[in-house]
């Protein structure tokens, strides 16, 4: 049997990167799944690619009407959800704290923090009402071992780490896991905002910092993830996995 047999996961931030890999390895897993994303061409590839347990749905998660449409369609689709997957990111380039403009501050808090506030409000009541569920956020290794010029953006994911551990206390009781996974650096679109620049010195300077030697991968945390979505985690909440190649030891 499918370790995700019957589940329905939403996963935001579907059409690229991190996101991508959770949703095509939740799906080989049995779930159907909710590719929600900004971009919706993105979301719409994902969501052809695996098929017909996918439905692609644009959503900018900064805004509590996208992120109730986005739930909206994963029940209208699928009757169900079982897996809230807060993926979607962002980040200020890699650079002095002052310099960060107020709009980018105020995007970091909105898809980064907010979104995860907007969305617990929505599948808390499906989940409390189907006798339980799982939430699961992509934090940092940032928001663990925050490292100089990306000030901000660790603080937010310093936020969902702390926002996970509450919530896991709090929705115990009603059956609700929530737990973050903390990735070190991967290939993904914001590579270049977390180095500042992308040269072969940067990144020799950041996988240097890496004990097993290389980024993440999309299949790296989507394994992770899958393990935290699985009933093999039913005694797993309010953990930060670090999925990071030894970086926050």
């Amino acid at each position: 049997m499918a370790r995700l047999d019957g589940k329905v996961a939403i996963i935001t931030g579907g059409a690229s990167g991190f996101g991508e890999g959770m949703a095509k390895r939740f799906a080989e897993e049995g779930a159907k799944i909710v590719v929600a994303d900004l971009n919706m061409k993105g979301a719409e590839r994902v969501a052809g690619e695996i098929g017909e347990n996918a439905v692609a749905v644009s959503t900018d998660v900064s805004l509590k009407s996208d992120i109730d449409r986005m739930i909206a369609t994963a029940m209208e689709q699928f009757g169900r959800v079982d897996v809230m997957v807060n993926n979607a990111g962002y980040t200020h380039r890699n650079g002095d704290l002052t310099e960060v403009s107020e709009a980018d501050f105020d995007l970091i808090n909105g898809v980064n923090m907010k979104a995860i506030y907007y969305a617990t409000l929505g599948v808390v009541p499906i989940m409390d009402k189907q006798g339980g569920g799982c939430i699961i956020t992509t934090a940092s290794t940032a928001g663990l071992r925050p490292r100089p010029g990306l000030t901000w953006y660790n603080a937010s994911k310093g936020w969902a780490v702390i926002a996970t551990k509450s919530m896991a206390v709090e929705l115990a009781p009603k059956n609700i896991r929530a737990n973050c996974l903390c990735p070190v650096a991967g290939e993904t679109g914001m590579l270049t905002q977390f180095m500042g620049e992308d040269t072969p010195e940067r990144r020799d300077l950041f996988r240097s910092s890496i004990p097993l030697g290389r980024f993440s991968t999309p299949l790296d945390i989507a394994n992770a993830a899958l393990w935290l979505a699985s009933d093999e985690a039913a005694f797993i909440t309010g953990v930060a996995l670090e999925v990071d190649g030894g970086r926050c030891v």
